[in-house]
């Protein structure tokens, strides 16, 4: 019997070096042999805790199967809102919007088309033009470019005389006297020809003594002028005239005390043109 089953029963373990005896592999942890050995124990019974928790380690050639990983939620809601939000659009456009009977699919492959800024300003510009048309003075008036010195009689468009014309200095007078002040500049705004004369007489202000270092006359006779003012006048109102000079070489200055002075033949055309009634657009 002991030939045919072997050495069953006897111990097959080897005498380890040194005189100790090896121990039969049980699955118990051998007695310490020494410091070192005891000290490492802990570790290993560590491991094999660990090793019994996750489960048997895989066989040679056999792959671990990993997991599958779910995306981060952040990465999900990065994708899906624009994607929801070009939808809510799209829809919102297809029912409100003036592109109702275009698909879904069109709308948000094309881009919307901007008006050229040259159609646009064209258009608004035509725009003014017919406003300004309604708003135009029918007939004969009059403007005045007070900075530039120049005067127009007009017709509509069409520019009937353009002429030189003098217009306010600006400057300030003050009476030492009594403290009155006046602004020797020319009105702006719209005005009308109240009222046409020929060979016009001026009677002359307090400024105009003043100006000269004079004392106010006592007579009334004294204040009258009949050769200042030219062979016709235009009378605008509050003492503004449009009238002729004596000094045409200052025609083009400012130099009038806020009257527009006009050269004699100018004129002479301005009265003859424009009647009682005209507007005069003084800017």
């Amino acid at each position: 019997m002991s030939a045919l089953f072997g050495n069953r029963g006897k111990s097959t373990a080897k005498p380890a070096r040194g005189g100790a005896m090896a121990v039969p592999r049980t699955g118990r942890a051998a007695p310490a042999v020494g410091a070192d050995r005891a000290a490492d124990a802990p570790n290993v019974q560590s491991v094999q805790s660990v090793q019994s928790a996750q489960g048997a380690a895989p066989a040679r050639g056999e792959r671990r199967a990993r997991p599958r990983r779910r995306p981060p939620r952040r990465l999900v809601v990065a994708l899906v809102a624009p994607l929801a939000l070009a939808a809510l659009i799209a829809a919102a456009l297809v029912a409100y919007g003036s592109y109702r009977d275009l698909p879904v699919g069109a709308l948000a492959a094309a881009p919307l088309r901007e008006k050229p800024a040259k159609a646009v300003a064209q258009r608004d510009l035509d725009q003014l033009e017919k406003k300004l048309a309604g708003i135009a003075p029918k007939g004969v008036y009059i403007t005045v470019d007070t900075v530039e010195n120049k005067l127009r009689v007009m017709r509509g468009n069409e520019t009937l005389r353009d002429a030189i014309c003098s217009a306010g200095t600006g400057v300030v007078l003050e009476d030492p006297k009594s403290g009155k002040r006046w602004v020797f500049d020319t009105p702006r705004g719209v005005r009308k020809v109240l009222e046409k004369r020929k060979d016009p007489v001026w009677t002359m202000p307090d400024w105009a003594f003043i100006e000269e270092g004079e004392d106010l006359p006592r007579n009334w006779s004294d204040r009258i002028d009949k050769a200042s003012l030219g062979d016709y006048a235009l009378y605008l109102g509050d003492g503004y005239m449009i009238h002729g000079t004596l000094y045409q070489r200052y025609l083009g200055r400012n130099v009038t005390h806020g009257c527009i002075r006009l050269g004699d033949a100018d004129l002479e055309f301005t009265y003859r043109t424009a009647p009682v009634g005209t507007l005069v657009f003084l800017y």
